[in-house]
């Protein structure tokens, strides 16, 4: 079965970091664009970050550029979010999806990041 599933979440201090993990397994990350996304309960969830499966540009959204940083490891067929100087306001559930023209759209179940102040 085709799926992807985050890992990497946790409780941190604020300035602190956490990697998360968007590992894929039954296709190939590479041919998709990836990208993470967080929620509050009660509110919307919003774009974090993206990767370009064409020629890996990035984007960040306002609130994280210059903390958060997305790469991918092809070989390991996963995709990291790497989250410095955390924030209390960073707190969110985080989940990864997956798109790729004319292909199923895929995300993961999410995986809880706390941030304490």
């Amino acid at each position: 079965e085709a799926q992807i599933v985050e890992s990497g979440g946790g409780l941190v201090q604020a300035g602190g970091s956490l990697r998360l993990s968007c590992s894929a397994s039954g296709f190939t990350l590479d041919d998709y664009a990836i990208g993470w996304f967080r929620q509050v309960p009660g509110k919307e969830r919003e774009g974090v970050s993206c990767m370009s499966s064409s020629d890996g540009s990035t984007y960040y959204a306002d609130s994280v550029k210059g903390r958060f940083t997305i790469s991918s490891d092809d070989a390991k067929n996963t995709v990291y979010l790497q989250m410095n100087s955390l924030k209390p306001e960073d707190t969110a559930k985080y989940y990864c999806k997956a798109v790729a023209m004319g292909r199923p759209i895929y995300w993961g179940q999410g995986t809880q990041v706390t941030v304490s102040s």
